[in-house]
Formats: C-alpha cells, sequence, structure tokens
C-alpha cells in the first residue's frame, strides 16, 4: 500500500483495490467527448446501442461465465436496476443536446453525482466526516461551474438552454443521483462480485428494443465511429470494472474525492474531441475542485 502526507493533512493509505476504483475516473473522463462523437455518427438511442453491445460482449470476455454466477437476486435486481437507469439516462442525455456546448453542460449536471456519492456515504454510515465537508463539497461545485464555463458556458446560457431543451437536463440529473445509489448499494448487496457484463448487455438490450420500436434513423457504417464505439467498449469495460471492484473493496471515501477530478479531465478530453479549446476559467476551476478534493479528503475518513 502507498502512505501519502500532505502538509496538514493526515496520513493517508492507499491500497490496491483503491487505486484500482480511483483508475476508473481517468478511463471515465473520455466519456462525454465520446458518447457526443458517436450519436453524432449513429443517433442518440442507435449510438447509445452500439456503445453497451461492444461494452456487454467486451466485458464478457473479460469476466468469463464467472461474471454470471453467484450473484443474489436482490443484487441483481436493485444493482441492475440503478446501474441500467444511469447508464441509459446519461447516453441519451448526451445524444439529445441540442449541440456540443450544451453537451459539455448537460455533462456537468452529470458530475454532481460525487458530491452525492460523499453525502450519501455519510448519510448511510459507510463515511464520517466533520463540517469541513460541506465547504470543500461546495469549492468543488464551484470549480466544476467555472471550469466549464471556460468553454463559452454561463449560468443565464444554461437556464435558456434547459428552458428550451429540457429532457437531456433532467436525464442528467437523474444520472447523477443514480450512480451514488449504485455505488452504495453495490458495497452492501454485491458480495464482493462484480455483475458488470450482465449489466451491460441488460443496458445493450433495452436500448435496441427502444430502437428497432420507435423512430430512429438508420443505421450506417462507418469506420470511424465503430472504432470509437469499440473503443469506448473497452473502456468502458475496464471502468466500471475497476470501480465496481474498488467501491467493494477499497476506501469509498477517498475514490468518491478523487473522482471530483473527473469532471476537469472531462472538459480537456472533450475540448479536444469536440473541437473546444478551454480558457481561463477552465484553470481557475481546475484549482477549485483540487483545493475543494484536498479539504474533502481531510474531513472525510473511512
Amino acid at each position: 500500500m502507498l502512505g501519502v502526507s500532505v502538509a496538514g493533512f493526515p496520513r493517508a493509505r492507499i491500497e490496491p483495490p483503491t487505486l484500482i476504483g480511483i483508475s476508473a475516473v481517468l478511463m471515465w473522463s473520455a466519456t462525454i467527448g465520446l458518447y457526443r462523437n458517436i450519436s453524432e455518427t449513429f443517433g442518440a438511442v442507435g449510438g447509445s446501442a452500439l456503445i453497451f453491445t461492444f461494452s456487454g460482449i467486451v466485458a464478457t470476455l473479460y469476466g468469463g461465465r464467472a461474471a454470471f454466477r453467484g450473484h443474489s437476486r436482490l443484487y441483481l435486481l436493485v444493482g441492475g436496476a440503478m446501474f441500467v437507469t444511469y447508464e441509459i439516462a446519461l447516453a441519451l442525455a448526451v445524444g439529445l443536446a441540442q449541440d456540443r456546448v450544451q453537451t459539455v453542460e448537460v455533462g456537468m449536471i452529470n458530475y454532481l453525482w460525487p458530491s452525492f456519492t460523499i453525502g450519501l456515504a455519510v448519510l448511510v454510515g459507510q463515511a464520517r466526516a466533520d463540517f469541513l465537508l460541506i465547504p470543500g463539497i461546495l469549492l468543488s461545485l464551484a470549480g466544476v461551474l467555472l471550469a466549464s464555463s471556460g468553454t463559452g458556458i454561463s449560468i443565464h446560457s444554461m437556464l435558456g438552454n434547459i428552458a428550451g431543451n429540457p429532457l437531456p437536463y433532467l436525464l442528467a440529473l437523474i444520472a447523477a443521483i443514480t450512480w451514488p445509489l449504485y455505488t452504495i448499494f453495490t458495497r452492501r448487496l454485491s458480495g464482493g462480485k462484480s455483475a458488470v457484463p450482465p449489466f451491460l448487455l441488460m443496458t445493450a438490450a433495452l436500448l435496441w428494443i427502444h430502437y428497432f420500436t420507435s423512430d430512429q434513423p438508420p443505421l450506417h457504417f462507418d469506420i470511424r465511429g465503430l472504432s470509437m464505439a469499440l473503443l469506448f467498449g473497452v473502456l468502458t469495460t475496464l471502468a466500471y470494472s475497476a470501480w465496481t471492484y474498488g467501491v467493494t473493496h477499497g476506501n469509498l471515501t477517498l475514490m468518491a474525492t478523487a473522482s471530483y477530478f473527473t469532471p476537469l479531465l472531462s472538459v480537456m478530453i472533450s475540448s479536444i474531441l469536440l473541437d473546444m479549446m478551454p480558457g481561463m476559467n477552465f484553470w481557475g476551476g481546475a484549482l477549485l475542485v483540487t483545493g475543494g478534493s484536498l479539504v474533502c479528503w481531510y474531513a472525510s475518513r473511512q
């Protein structure tokens, strides 16, 4: 294990399961940009269905038959429902955004989930925190807003976009609420076993049902789009498997705190994938989120 000490902060022991869980943060950072590019190629529903088809296949090959055995019914029902709800809500939120600027706004709302995760963990007794947790969370949230405004987003324009196209924002909020619930209840119900492969395949199945039973644009062969969908599938498999392993065996508080860096990395990668250059506000937001993360790290403990 690693021992990390920062001046004025307690020594934190970071064990391998926690490091594995934190690695998911790096992989998730490409989510919003890849989602949008794939959706622009294949449509919101068709693109999402392709993403989770590839993800489910890769996860099944990676996890083998063991991934489908030994799970409690309660975990499969409750955990599966939360997982599928999160994935479909986020995928459709990004795909239904009117433009790329709105895509980043939707992603910003989704990234409220780290704050909700720590708050819920404290609420249900899986973590403890002192009074510094609240200003730490607020500081990080302010950083997310400031960093996102570096791409030309303002609260005024965001409110206008919500009024004109409310569904993506509502779906993103549902995603932000659902993922902390999945994280907390997976820790309690999974028994240390991951059902990510069947969850991904179920997500893909529901999206294909929606695609074939609704008025959707036809899918056209596109090697670039298929390559991105396959890449997304590999990253999704690795990220969710790593996160699930981390929340069942590692330090949930430290993982949730580290996840505050996801919005910053996501905006940076999305700026590259979507041809959007971040401005000075991005770097100010980076400092706020980093400072807020350190405050939460100090205030929260296993």
